[in-house]
């Protein structure tokens, strides 16, 4: 990812932070030779290695995660809020349109989750985790054995142990503070939720 100097995160807890608060990720990997990409949520093992270890699953059908032999490298997009920038919200002159955004690219060599005790135990903390917030939370005891042991056989389960971690804050860093806060309230005025918490970090900017 080419990221210029002022917009480069190189804090780990913020990068964990938007992986967590953005978890539906982009995988991507080279099978049969070819990139191929798969979008499905991960989870985030902060305290399990330098950068941590994401977690996962995803269809057996899916041919991707026969790429998955705990060698070759695989990267994970998370995808944070972005939003347009007008050049009518500037107060310079002489600027055009533009994008602002927040991103995270992981990368390591995902390895394959065999035993099912540990299968089950992810299936269960993915379900805790979405569910967290819900009146009456959805559980795998909702549902019976027979069902959750079809589903762990209709899943490959896996762990990319992150070997680097990139992250990319481009929120007009390279502005001046009355065109950021030009910038800021313009996307406010917008109203929708991604250029509300674009405009509230470029607030929180130093």
């Amino acid at each position: 990812m080419y990221v210029p100097t002022h917009f480069a995160e190189t804090d780990v807890a913020r990068l964990h932070a938007l992986v967590r608060a953005h978890a539906f990720a982009t995988l991507v990997s080279a099978v049969d030779g070819a990139p191929f990409a798969t979008h499905v949520p991960l989870l985030l093992d902060a305290e399990r290695g330098a950068l941590g270890t994401l977690v996962g699953h995803m269809a057996r059908a899916n041919p991707h995660w026969q790429a998955f032999d705990g060698g070759s490298p695989t990267l994970a997009i998370f995808h944070g809020p972005h939003a347009y920038v007008s050049p009518r919200w500037f107060a310079s002159t002489l600027n055009v349109p533009s994008w602002n955004y927040e991103v995270v690219h992981a990368s390591g060599a995902p390895r394959l989750l065999e035993d099912p005790a540990v299968v089950r135990g992810l299936l269960e903390r993915s379900a805790a985790t979405f569910e967290a917030g819900a009146a009456t939370p959805w559980t795998l005891a909702s549902v019976t054995e027979n069902y959750v042991a079809g589903l762990q056989r209709g899943i490959v389960a896996f762990e990319i142990p992150i070997v680097r971690l990139e992250g990319k804050r481009k929120l007009s860093q390279n502005k001046s503070a009355d065109d950021r806060a030009g910038i800021a309230a313009g996307m406010r005025a917008e109203g929708l939720a991604d250029e509300i918490a674009i405009a509230s970090s470029m607030e929180s900017l130093p």
